[in-house]
C-alpha cells in the first residue's frame, strides 16, 4: 500500500496499524529494566479513546489483541534502541523498500540449506522489525514484542534457540504462543564493517530442533549473513554513487542557470523584463511548476506578483495578493529578510491551517527568498512545486544567488535611470553655458569688421556642444565613431553627399571631442572650398582598426572627390593647426591636396584613443 505522499506505508502493509508514537511514549515512562510491549491496545488506550480493536488486529483474524505484560521476558536488549545503531540503519536507506532479487535469493538458499519452512532478512528498528526478504512468512513486519531477531543483535555469533517455548527470552512471544506457533530459531547477526548490528538473517521452523543446526548449516548461515551485509553495503555504495552523479548533474544545471541568468539580466532594460527572465531560468533549471517575482507594498500587506513562468497546465498567479489570505504570519519572516521553505503545505506548521488558498493555486511545496534593499524586504523570489518536495541546501543557495543577482540588476537599472536624468540635466546646463559663451562672444566681437572668424568661432562652439550630447548618451565615458560622425555632419544640408563606412569602434571622451572638432573643420572647409561647394562633389569618410605586431591602431580617412581643385593654404590658421595635430594631438595626420580633392588620413593608437 502507498501512503498519500507515495511512500510505502509499512504501518498497514501487513495488516498492522501500529501507533509508534504512543508505543514510544509508554516505553519511556516505564521503570528502567522493565518495559511493557503491546500486542494490541491496552486498557488505557481503549479508555482514552485510543486505537479501536480493529486497528491492532492481525490481518484477517478479526480477533482483538489485549494488553500483555510479561516484563523482562519480552524486553528486547537495550542495544535495540542504541542511537548510533539506529543512525547506521537509517543511513543505509533500506527500510520500506521494494523486494530485491539479491536478498530474495539469500532467503531461498537459507531455507534449502537449513531445511526450514521460513527464512527472513530482518532489520530491527526502535519500534518494529521489518523484513526485506521473506519465505514462508506472510507479514512484512512485526512489532518488537514479536521479535526474536532483536535478541540476535547482541550475539557475537549465531543465535540458535532449539526450542522457543522454553527459552526465557521467547517463550511468551506472541508468535510462539499463537499463530504461526514457531518453535525453532537460528539467526546470523547482520554486522556492518563499523560494528553495528542492524538485524539478522534467520531460519525459523514450526518444530523444535534439539540438535539445532549441523556444522555445515551453521557455516552456511554465517556466510549467507555476511553476503546480506555485502549486498547491503553494495546497494548503499551504488545509491551514493547515483546520488553523487545526480548532484553533479544538478550542480551543472545550476551553474549553467547562473550563467544564463547573468546574460539575461545584463541585457534587460527594465525591471519587469529582468524578473521575467529570472523566473524563466529558475523554472526551467529546477523543474518546478511556477516561478515568479513579487513586490511588497509599503505596508507589507499585499504582494504584487509580476507575470510568472509556469509549467504546462499550471495557472498563472500573477496579480495582487493579500498576504493575510495565506495565513496571518506566513510571510512575516520573509518581510524580516528570512527565507520561507515549505516541503509540504499540508503538514508544515506555517501553512497547515491555511492550505485551501495555496492548494487552489496548485501549490504543495514552496520557497520564498526575500530581496532586501536598505535593510527592508521589498520583494521576493517565488518558487512553487505541485508535489511535496525537499529543497536541498544547494538549491536554496542557488535561489539566494539568483535573488542577489536580481537585486543587483534592479539596482543597476535604477542607477542607470538616475544617470540618464543627471545627464539630461547636465546636457541642458551645458547647452545654456555654450549659448551664454556664444552670446558673450557675439557681443564682444560685434565691432570686428571681418565676421568670418566670429562665425567660425560660433560654429566650433556648436560642434563642441553636439559632441557633448553624443558623450552624454554613453554616460560621458565614451562614444561610438559612427555617432560622432553623424553628429558632426547633421548640421549641414549636404548629408546625402557623404559616403560613410566603418566598423564599430568606441573612443574615449577626449578623443571623441577631438574627432568632432576635426570633422567640423573638414566639413566646413568642404562646404566653403571643397567637394561640397558645388553640386557634383562627394565626401567619403571611412575608418578601420589595424593590428601590427600585436598593437591595435585606428585609421580614419577623409576623401573629397568631384569638387574644385584645392591648393594648400598659404597661411596656417586655427583650422590648419587643429588638423595638423591629428586625433591624439601627436601630429599623426597626413593632408594631401590632390587635383580631385582633399585627402586626409588620421592614425593613432587605439588604446590611447580609448583611454
Amino acid at each position: 500500500m502507498k501512503n498519500p505522499i507515495g511512500e510505502p506505508n509499512w504501518r498497514e502493509c501487513c495488516g498492522w496499524r501500529w501507533t509508534a508514537r504512543r508505543h514510544r511514549r509508554r516505553r519511556s515512562t516505564l521503570e528502567p529494566g522493565r518495559r511493557r510491549f503491546l500486542a494490541g491496545p491496552s486498557v488505557a488506550d481503549l479508555a482514552d479513546g485510543g486505537p479501536d480493536s480493529s486497528s491492532c488486529s492481525a490481518s484477517g483474524s478479526g480477533k482483538s489483541l489485549t494488553s500483555v505484560d510479561f516484563g523482562a521476558q519480552l524486553q528486547p536488549p537495550d542495544y535495540t534502541f542504541d542511537r548510533e545503531r539506529l543512525a547506521a540503519l537509517s543511513r543505509f536507506g533500506i527500510l520500506d523498500t521494494p523486494p530485491e532479487r539479491g536478498f530474495d535469493d539469500v532467503v531461498e538458499l537459507t531455507t534449502l540449506i537449513c531445511e526450514t519452512p521460513v527464512a527472513l532478512v530482518s532489520f530491527v528498528t526502535d519500534d518494529r522489525q521489518w523484513f526485506k526478504a521473506r519465505v514462508g512468512f506472510d507479514a512484512c513486519q512485526t512489532d518488537l514484542n514479536s521479535s526474536v531477531c532483536a535478541h540476535a543483535l547482541i550475539e557475537p555469533d549465531l543465535l540458535v534457540v532449539p526450542d522457543l517455548t522454553i527459552d526465557e527470552r521467547t517463550k511468551y512471544n506472541p508468535l510462539v504462543t499463537g499463530q504461526p506457533f514457531i518453535r525453532f530459531y537460528a539467526g546470523a547477526p547482520l554486522r556492518t564493517a563499523d560494528g553495528h548490528v542492524l538485524g539478522s538473517l534467520c531460519a525459523i521452523d514450526t518444530k523444535a530442533r534439539p540438535g539445532g543446526l549441523t556444522a555445515a548449516q551453521t557455516s552456511a548461515l554465517r556466510n549467507l549473513g555476511r553476503q546480506v551485509v555485502a549486498q547491503l553495503e553494495l546497494r548503499h555504495a551504488v545509491a551514493q554513487r547515483d546520488a553523487l552523479l545526480t548532484e553533479q548533474k544538478e550542480a551543472e544545471i545550476r551553474r549553467n542557470g547562473l550563467l544564463e541568468i547573468g546574460d539575461r539580466l545584463r541585457d534587460a532594460t527594465s525591471v519587469s523584463e529582468m524578473t521575467r527572465a529570472a523566473a524563466a531560468v529558475v523554472g526551467e533549471t529546477l523543474g518546478v511548476s511556477r516561478a515568479a517575482f513579487g513586490r511588497f507594498d509599503e505596508a507589507g500587506e499585499y504582494v504584487e506578483v509580476e507575470p510568472d513562468w509556469t509549467a504546462d497546465g499550471v495557472v498563472s498567479a500573477a496579480g495582487r495578493h493579500r498576504l493575510a489570505d495565506y495565513g496571518p504570519n506566513l510571510l512575516r519572516g520573509v518581510l524580516n529578510g528570512q527565507a520561507l521553505v515549505v516541503t509540504d503545505v499540508t503538514t508544515d506548521p506555517a501553512t497547515a491551517g491555511h492550505t485551501e488558498a495555496l492548494l487552489r493555486l496548485d501549490i504543495r511545496a514552496l520557497v520564498n527568498i526575500p530581496v532586501v534593499e536598505h535593510g527592508r524586504a521589498v520583494a521576493m523570489l517565488i518558487v512553487h512545486a505541485r508535489q511535496p518536495r525537499s529543497w536541498s541546501p544547494e538549491t536554496l543557495t542557488y535561489l539566494r544567488n539568483i535573488a542577489d543577482r536580481i537585486e543587483m540588476g534592479v539596482s543597476r537599472l535604477r542607477a542607470e535611470a538616475q544617470q540618464r536624468i543627471l545627464n539630461s540635466e547636465l546636457s541642458h546646463r551645458m547647452k545654456n553655458t555654450m549659448a551664454l559663451v556664444q552670446a558673450v562672444a557675439s557681443q564682444t566681437l560685434k565691432s570686428v569688421p571681418d565676421k568670418a572668424p566670429v562665425k567660425a568661432f560660433s560654429d566650433r562652439l556648436l560642434a563642441l556642444s553636439m559632441a557633448h550630447d553624443v558623450l552624454l548618451q554613453q554616460d560621458w565615458r565614451s562614444a561610438q565613431v559612427r555617432n560622432i560622425v553623424d553628429a558632426a555632419i547633421c548640421t549641414f544640408n549636404e548629408v546625402g553627399r557623404f559616403d560613410i563606412s566603418g566598423e564599430q569602434v568606441t573612443l574615449g571622451s577626449r578623443a571623441a571631442l577631438s574627432l568632432a572638432l576635426l570633422l567640423h573643420e573638414l566639413t566646413t572647409n568642404a562646404v566653403k572650398y571643397g567637394a561640397l561647394s558645388n553640386e557634383l562633389g562627394r565626401v567619403q569618410i571611412a575608418w578601420r582598426v589595424e593590428t601590427t605586431d600585436g598593437d591595435a591602431g585606428f585609421r580614419l580617412r577623409w576623401n573629397e572627390t568631384g569638387g574644385p581643385r584645392i591648393d594648400p593654404p598659404s597661411r596656417r590658421g586655427f583650422g590648419s593647426r587643429l588638423l595638423g595635430m591629428g586625433l591624439s594631438g601627436t601630429g599623426d595626420a597626413a593632408l594631401n591636396y590632390h587635383r580631385s580633392g582633399l585627402e586626409v588620413e588620421f592614425t593613432a593608437s587605439l588604446a590611447e584613443l580609448q583611454a
